[in-house]
């Protein structure tokens, strides 16, 4: 089965080199690639998979996976990117974007993604996504694709934050609808089904960004109303600056509940256990 040029653009060929041969940028059956036997990861949580696949339903494959020449004619094995091939199975897709490689050169692959993320223009997803494979298929740090690409560890983690949003949302975002800073005041909300109502009505009225901040605002100070009798004290100002420092150094919410003799919790929002082993990995330093 020939592989055919992709038509999805320069938007994914942005984002990893071909190599200098006819095996470049082209889209594949699902059905002719196969999992790396070598892939020391063989657990894919199902929640993290369907909520791939759902954003792969609305915005479509945002990172190309990566494949090489299987030992049979005509078949591939994957050398990064298992989670987005398996999730676009679960979406229906028959193809996938993939870029065709000659090995399993993983530094240089790295160092080739990272030299097109600096070099064109992405869209906000589309870099969000770039720098998640360079999490989760070439195990980066948020410090080290920070200091890879010049940019701040805050950037990163705050570009990262949108593809947590929920897939109706990213869709309007990849549409040009609302901006990443409009998407961005909405990743605190826990309240999916709020935050895409919002969103919509947003990008038909032609909200700023600023109106959104403050509907996230009254959500969020609507629920602490109803709590259990608790007082709305002000809480000190290096309570709120170390939770700004956790939630960056985490690359999610945080929330500290700080009590009056001094003792309290740390509330740590994830949205998939896979995000949830990637918070524990950043927290133990492994």
């Amino acid at each position: 089965m020939a592989a055919r040029k992709s038509g999805l653009g320069r938007g994914l060929e942005a984002l990893i080199p071909s190599d200098e041969s006819p095996k470049g940028y082209v889209s594949l059956p699902l059905e002719v690639i196969d999992p790396n036997p070598q892939q020391p990861r063989d657990v894919f949580p199902s929640e993290s998979l369907q909520s791939l696949a759902a954003s792969i339903r609305e915005v479509g494959v945002l990172q190309p996976i990566v494949v090489r020449a299987g030992a049979d004619e005509d078949r591939y094995i994957l050398v990064a990117g298992e989670r987005r091939w398996r999730a676009a199975r679960l979406a229906g897709l028959r193809e996938i974007p993939v870029v065709v490689r000659e090995s399993d050169d993983v530094r240089g692959l790295t160092e080739a993604l990272v030299e097109n993320i600096q070099r064109e223009d992405l869209t906000p997803l589309q870099e969000a996504a770039a720098y998640r494979q360079l999490l989760e298929d070439f195990g980066l740090t948020h410090e080290e694709v920070g200091a890879r690409v010049g940019k701040s560890r805050p950037v990163i983690t705050n570009t990262l934050r949108l593809l947590a949003l929920p897939a109706a949302v990213q869709a309007l975002l990849a549409q040009g609808e609302l901006s990443a800073g409009h998407c961005r005041a909405l990743v605190g909300l826990e309240d999916e089904k709020y935050a895409e109502s919002i969103a919509r009505k947003a990008a038909q009225e032609g909200w700023p960004v600023r109106r959104i901040e403050e509907a996230v605002k009254a959500r969020i100070g609507d629920k602490k109303a109803v709590g259990k009798g608790r007082s709305r004290r002000e809480r000190p100002a290096e309570i709120l600056a170390l939770e700004e420092r956790l939630s960056d150094r985490l690359g999610t919410t945080v929330r500290i509940d700080y009590g009056d003799r001094g003792s309290g919790k740390v509330v740590i929002r994830f949205g998939s256990t896979e995000e949830l082993e990637r918070i524990y990995r950043a927290v133990s330093g492994s």
